[in-house]
């Protein structure tokens, strides 16, 4: 099972990548009306609560560049930034490939263990071992992968 997870974050990633590879700095920044992050938001933000979930879980340290907790963690937006050194696009996606290589190395054989202290997602489902942590994850990178599609769409079509 193990090799079935690790497998899958690869894959997940790399499909989110594959979203976001070739988009203008334009693309990457629009904000729709109604909406409150943009799809640097959303790389950025997968990016840290997967960092977060995989190794500050684990008791592991982090391996975020300056900054990204304050720009990309849960309930910031890019409304608040007052940055103009914000990560390229190609940084991102350097970032985001790298991961998944560094969670299969250092957490391959960790994945059964458990946390010193679970969490209970907003959605009531607890996490207890470092394996559940990364298959959530899973469905936490999707639900932002579909917010990366849906605003390159809006994008596409903006005046």
């Amino acid at each position: 099972m193990s090799k079935t997870l690790l497998n899958h974050l690869a894959f997940v990633r790399q499909v989110t990548i594959k979203a976001a590879q070739g988009l203008s700095e334009q693309a990457l920044d629009y904000i729709p009306e109604g909406f409150n992050n943009n799809i640097r938001w959303n790389l950025g933000h997968i990016l840290v609560i997967q960092e977060k979930f995989a190794f500050q879980f684990a008791g592991e340290p982090l391996q975020l560049p300056d900054n990204f907790e304050r720009w990309f963690a849960k309930g910031t937006k890019p409304a608040d930034w007052q940055e103009e050194q914000l990560p390229t696009l190609d940084e991102l996606l350097k970032l985001l490939a790298e991961q998944p290589v560094r969670i299969e190395k250092k957490l391959h054989d960790r994945l059964d263990e458990q946390v010193q202290s679970p969490l209970t997602t907003g959605n009531g489902l607890t996490l207890s071992t470092i394996g559940e942590f990364l298959s959530y994850t899973l469905y936490h990178e999707g639900i932002h992968f579909n917010a990366i599609n849906t605003l390159k769409r809006f994008a596409a079509n903006r005046p």
